[in-house]
């Protein structure tokens, strides 16, 4: 069985994702934990930015944004794979997309310069869009 070249970048983007996810909830329970705030307290999304800091919820607004553009590409790499696309444009650009995912989450989690941040996430819209120009054309 050969797998797809497509595979290893959609598995890097549920991994980067799960490196998020723990990430937030360390640093969300760390900061609870030293504050003693009453998990109660935190019952809404709403009240979630009142009691903690932005730098501590940072790795949560990148989570929220790993389920925006991602779902697209996770899209297009499964009818990828079922349609048994295997061309070099299509693998170099969902590898773009993923590297660009992988600098965004970085940058939004730590320093959070949302001009660096805007630039990277405009680089990988374009990959994006052009993954999906792509497996259209291939596929019509």
């Amino acid at each position: 069985m050969t797998s797809s070249p497509l595979i290893l970048p959609m598995l890097s983007l549920m991994v980067l994702t799960f490196f998020v996810w723990v990430y937030m909830y360390f640093l969300r329970l760390r900061y609870v934990i030293a504050h003693k705030i009453a998990a109660q307290q935190l019952h809404s999304p709403e009240k979630i930015p009142e009691l903690l800091p932005e730098e501590i919820n940072r790795p949560a607004n990148n989570l929220k944004n790993l389920f925006e553009l991602p779902v697209i590409f996770y899209g297009l790499v499964i009818l990828g794979l079922l349609t048994n696309i295997n061309t070099p444009s299509v693998t170099y650009l969902a590898w773009g997309f993923v590297g660009l995912r992988i600098i965004h989450s970085f940058i939004q989690c730590t320093n959070n310069n949302v001009m660096q941040r805007f630039k990277v996430y405009m680089l990988g819209a374009i990959c994006l869009w052009a993954l999906l120009v792509n497996v259209f054309i291939i596929l019509i």
